[in-house]
C-alpha cells in the first residue's frame, strides 16, 4: 500500500525560486507521486519549473485557481493541459458557464478516457477560510452548505473533482457520489504545527472519511528531517488504505 500512497501523496513546493524547488523534486521525488506548483512558483519561473518536475519523473498539480470569464479559463485550462499536468484547479465560485467552457475547451485537445487528459478540479471553499471570512465576502450560507454546494455545481459542469478541506470529504460523497475525485490541503499529521489552516484533519482521518489526494507542505518542509517525516505521512496513509 506505500506505493499506493505515493500515488496519492501531493507535496506542496512552496518555495520562491527554481534552485529549491529542484532540490525538493530531487530530495522527495521517492515518496511523492505529485508536486504542487502554485502561484508564487509559477509566477517566478513560469513553465519551466513543471517542465523540471516532469522531467525527474514527477508529476504536477498546476494550483493557479483560475477564475475569470469563462473564454478566459478555457483558454488557460487548453495550455495548462499542454504543459502536461496532471491536474489543475479553477474556482467553483467562478460559476458553471465558466467550469463547463473548460471543460469543452480540455474535451476538444484531450477526450475523456485519454491518457494524458488531466484532472479538472474546482476549488470550493479554501482551508484557510472559516464561517467568518465568508460573512466578510457577503456569503451567508455555512461551510458545511457551501462546499457540497459548489461540488455539486463542478459535478454538474463535467468537471472531475474538487479541491476541498478534509472536513467536508464525507459531505461532498454525498452529494456526488464515489467515483467523484477529492483533493485535499489543510492535512496535518498529529506531529505537525497547524500554521494558518483552520479546516483540518490527519492523513489517516482524510483517508478514512473518502479522500483521493492528500496536499502536503510545511509538515514534511519543515520538518528536522523531511524524508522521514514523508516516511511517516505514507505509513499512516497506507494503514488507512488498508482499511478503507
Amino acid at each position: 500500500m506505500i506505493s499506493e500512497a505515493r500515488k496519492r501523496l501531493i507535496f506542496a513546493l512552496d518555495v520562491d525560486n527554481f534552485e529549491d524547488a529542484e532540490q525538493w523534486v530531487k530530495r522527495l521525488s521517492e515518496k511523492v507521486g505529485v508536486f504542487k506548483v502554485g502561484k508564487q512558483l509559477f509566477t517566478r519561473c513560469g513553465p519551466e519549473v513543471v517542465h523540471m518536475v516532469r522531467g525527474e519523473g514527477g508529476e504536477v498539480f498546476l494550483d493557479l485557481k483560475y477564475h475569470d470569464i469563462p473564454n478566459t479559463v478555457a483558454k488557460a485550462g487548453a495550455e495548462a493541459c499542454r504543459l502536461g499536468v496532471r491536474m489543475f484547479n479553477v474556482h467553483a465560485l467562478g460559476g458553471r458557464e465558466m467550469m463547463e467552457k473548460t471543460v469543452a475547451e480540455v474535451d476538444a485537445l484531450f477526450p475523456r478516457g485519454s491518457k494524458d487528459r488531466p484532472l479538472l478540479l474546482a476549488v470550493t471553499i479554501l482551508t484557510s477560510s472559516t464561517e467568518q471570512t465568508l460573512c466578510e465576502a457577503g456569503i451567508e450560507r455555512p461551510v458545511v452548505e457551501m462546499v457540497p454546494r459548489l461540488a455539486r455545481l463542478a459535478r454538474e459542469a463535467g468537471m472531475d473533482g474538487v479541491v476541498a478541506s478534509p472536513r467536508e470529504v464525507e459531505l461532498i460523497r454525498q452529494a456526488c457520489g464515489g467515483d467523484f475525485v477529492i483533493v485535499t490541503p489543510g492535512v496535518r499529521p498529529a506531529f505537525a504545527a497547524l500554521d494558518d489552516q483552520k479546516r483540518v484533519t490527519t492523513p489517516a482521518e482524510a483517508i478514512a472519511a473518502g479522500a483521493d489526494y492528500l496536499v502536503v507542505g510545511r509538515p514534511i518542509s519543515a520538518a528536522a528531517d523531511p524524508v522521514e517525516a514523508a516516511d511517516r505521512i505514507l505509513e499512516e496513509m497506507a494503514s488507512a488504505l488498508e482499511k478503507a
